[in-house]
């Protein structure tokens, strides 16, 4: 009886100890994405007031209407109402008390263009040492810098943009660093401040870069990465400190301590940043890819991406866009595979190829790009409609930086991002005669 006793009492705290395990709180998990939000909220108040938009109705008629989403209305009209598409469709519409209407017999109707790779404002012009501001070149791992804090309002470059029918940019950091920073998507309303051109709800893209450029900018110091082995070491330990940081946040919620570098790499392990990849070459494409598996991330777009068509239906399945150039290649080694083809065999494989610019001139004149880059497709007996060329620099554009929804076609609904050229915009006659911005 006395061992049953001592067995009992022995048994009792265990159990007890076992209770209040099972009924003790487990540590709280914060939603870090939420954490994250609440941040973002906070670090990108604008102090400037966005440009209200203009009231009114606008009727754009007689026109060929080229939608993007595959419908060409000729003649036909579009219709908005409040900077905001009401209709669009073939003839012509029924008369709307108090409209302003624009009669364009012979004139072709385009979404805006949008750009998917800028340097307007953080290389300004006229061009001067002091006005460069686009690239960090003091570690290999910038993620903590924001292309908007360098970008310029008054840049004369962005007025010329307009006039070429460009209506957003994508305004990136330069690509010396392995991890560059954030860049931001700026429609072309003119502020005194970056912050009050944010596109409306834009997601945040982080500019990231291969090849040549990081392993020669630092490589030149004497400093890693040296080589493209050491380059992928850079993004794996680097992404190997977001997930640490992930994981505290996950832990203290609100409590955790800011780390601005740290804030943009878990954005891009949430999928609540896009990441911008400049790369050039297959390898280094495929080499990027494996990383973001490894670390459970998506890449948006490769932008340059000269040897894109190697691994077109890789980039497909993945659905990541390329932006890419019509015919610019050979400026170094990394480019020198370069094809005018590439837009067209990734279209004809079902990816997004993006016409872009990364060039204060070019920018001036992206409808020409996607009309060379058409018809060197065509000429290689590549099947493409003018519909598909369009979407290179409005539609596959939009979707890269996450604003498809809002702009990139015409269609009820969207932004009134509204171009009117003279001409065909393929042709190299073509002017922009209005451009419309909301």
């Amino acid at each position: 009886m006395i061992c049953m006793n001592r067995l009992i009492l022995s048994i009792i705290p265990t159990l007890l100890l076992a209770a209040c395990a099972a009924h003790a709180p487990k540590t709280a998990q914060w939603d870090p994405l939420t954490v994250l939000t609440d941040i973002e909220q906070k670090a990108n108040a604008s102090i400037e007031k966005q440009a209200p938009i203009q009231e009114g109705t606008v009727v754009l008629k007689g026109a060929t209407v080229m939608t993007a989403n595959g419908k060409i209305h000729n003649p036909g009209y579009v219709v908005f109402t409040d900077g905001r598409i009401v209709a669009v469709a073939q003839g012509n519409p029924e008369p709307i008390e108090g409209a302003l209407v624009h009669d364009l017999k012979g004139a072709f109707i385009t979404p805006g263009i949008v750009d998917t790779h800028s340097h307007l404002g953080v290389y300004p012009s006229p061009y001067a040492k002091a006005h460069s501001d686009g690239n960090e070149m003091t570690a290999p791992t910038t993620p903590g810098v924001w292309a908007e804090h360098s970008f310029w309002p008054q840049d004369p470059g962005i007025e010329k943009a307009v006039m070429g029918g460009v209506t957003t940019i994508h305004v990136l950091p330069g690509s010396a660093n392995l991890v560059v920073g954030r860049g931001v998507t700026l429609h072309m309303v003119p502020h005194r401040g970056s912050r009050a051109m944010r596109f409306p709800g834009a997601p945040t893209g982080v500019k990231m870069a291969c090849g040549e450029n990081p392993k020669r900018v630092y490589g030149g110091k004497g400093r890693s990465p040296a080589t493209r082995m050491a380059n992928v070491r850079g993004y794996r330990s680097a992404f190997i400190k977001a997930h640490k940081h992930l994981e505290v946040m996950k832990k203290k919620g609100p409590d955790t301590p800011r780390d601005v570098e740290m804030e943009t790499l878990v954005g891009i392990l949430l999928g609540k940043f896009l990441p911008q990849v400049h790369c050039y070459r297959a390898d280094d494409m495929l080499a990027f890819l494996q990383v973001a598996d490894e670390f459970g991330f998506k890449v948006r777009s490769f932008h340059h991406g000269l040897e894109a068509y190697k691994i077109r239906d890789i980039l497909a399945e993945k659905d990541v866009s390329v932006s890419t150039w019509a015919d610019w290649w050979g400026f170094k080694l990394e480019a020198y595979d370069g094809i005018p083809e590439n837009a067209a065999l990734i279209s004809k494989a079902g990816g997004k190829p993006v016409i872009h610019s990364d060039s204060s001139r070019g920018i001036q004149r992206l409808n020409q790009e996607a009309g060379k880059a058409y018809h060197s497709g065509l000429r290689a007996n590549i099947e493409l409609t003018e519909n598909e060329a369009l979407r290179w620099i409005t539609y596959n554009a939009a979707w890269t930086l996450g604003i498809e929804n809002e702009v990139g076609t015409l269609e009820p609904g969207k932004r009134a991002d509204i171009v009117i050229w003279d001409k065909h915009p393929f042709s190299v006659y073509a002017k922009a005669q209005k451009v419309f911005v909301d």
